[in-house]
């Protein structure tokens, strides 16, 4: 399948301003774009983030029996619909109906543009998205805004890298045979992280080219509990729990949003004492964790949760050749949001 990456991500939340409000002030998202009854979007307030090339969409609903009312009630704020960019929608969606996903919703032409949508993971669809040409629609009813001014200064966060999706016992493997089957990814990574007495089973697939990129993680339940079961269990099963921004700068990125009130997960000094690269001092004073793959360097920094269910929150990421991700980054990763939710 001929997928060009992320299109966007859209979160079904309570309150879709007051979200926006969390995202442009603390991370540097601004308003893009907007949707409601009064574009043809009854029952829906819609709200569209950018920065650099990421797109994140913002709906609340406004009717008791909007679906977007009914995921917060049962999974809170979070990630509803990962949207997939593609040169021919109605092949992609037809290719991935025969490989086994549910269809959801057929291919639908809105002038220069194509969506159809079919089955994730849990509650998580993907929508199918085909752009030709110049709109004046992000997505039908989601108009963008006219003449936005420029950027006062660089945008921090650039793209989506990786979204990180937990799922239960038992799920692993047939939901990395799902994404093999329909929509022809590949596992590029597998690990078993160990954290504390806790243990979880990793593996990442992506899509041909490695626009699209899926961490899936699965509780080992002959462990200990942790915060994969907790994650779980708040969130009231499967589904996204963190995605990952890259960034140019991360040391400036973390600083910029740390003035801005934005938390991150702390790692003990022992793990800088033996790093090479950027110098270690620099990483320290921040938590930012260096790693590397057979290609090159990555740094990674987990953000805490903005989220009353403890269930949803950012990474940044910072790569410099890496591909893929390291051994030694994820424990230490997990080990910090252990840290922070023991608090």
């Amino acid at each position: 399948m001929d997928f060009l990456g992320v299109d966007h991500v859209e979160f079904y939340v309570g309150d879709a301003r007051q979200a926006a409000y969390l995202l442009c002030s603390g991370f540097g998202f601004r308003l893009y774009g907007q949707g409601g009854p009064e574009t043809g979007l009854p029952g829906q307030r819609s709200l569209l983030l950018g920065q650099g090339d990421c797109r994140v969409l913002l709906t609340s609903g406004l009717t008791p029996d909007h679906p977007a009312v009914e995921y917060v009630a049962r999974h809170g704020d979070g990630v509803a619909v990962i949207a997939f960019g593609t040169r021919d929608a109605t092949a992609a969606y037809t290719t991935a109906v025969a490989g086994g996903a549910t269809a959801v919703k057929a291919p639908r032409a809105y002038g220069s543009m194509v969506t159809a949508t079919v089955s994730g993971f849990g509650d998580v669809v993907h929508r199918l998205v085909e752009r030709r040409g110049a709109a004046s629609e992000f997505l039908p009813g989601v108009l963008e805004l006219p003449d936005l001014p420029p950027m006062p200064e660089p945008e921090l966060l650039l793209s989506i890298d990786h979204a990180a999706v937990c799922v239960p016992d038992g799920q692993l493997d047939r939901t990395t045979e799902y994404y093999r089957k329909a929509f022809g990814f590949e596992v590029i990574f597998e690990e078993y992280i160990e954290v504390g007495t806790q243990g979880m089973f990793s593996q990442v697939v992506q899509s041909p080219g490695g626009g699209i990129t899926l961490t899936l993680i699965q509780p080992d339940l002959s462990r200990s509990p942790g915060q994969i079961d907790d994650f779980l269990a708040w969130h009231g099963g499967p589904g996204v729990q963190h995605l990952a921004l890259t960034s140019r700068d991360i040391v400036g990125a973390v600083d910029t949003l740390a003035g801005r009130g934005i938390g991150f997960a702390r790692t003990p000094d022992g793990y800088y004492r033996a790093l090479a690269g950027l110098p270690a001092d620099r990483l320290r004073t921040r938590g930012i964790l260096l790693d590397r793959d057979h290609w090159g360097e990555l740094y990674q920094i987990f953000a805490t949760s903005m989220h009353v269910r403890r269930t949803f929150f950012w990474e940044l990421i910072e790569r410099h050749g890496a591909r893929t991700f390291g051994t030694s980054n994820i424990p230490a990763l997990y080990e910090a949001k252990e840290r922070e939710l023991a608090r």
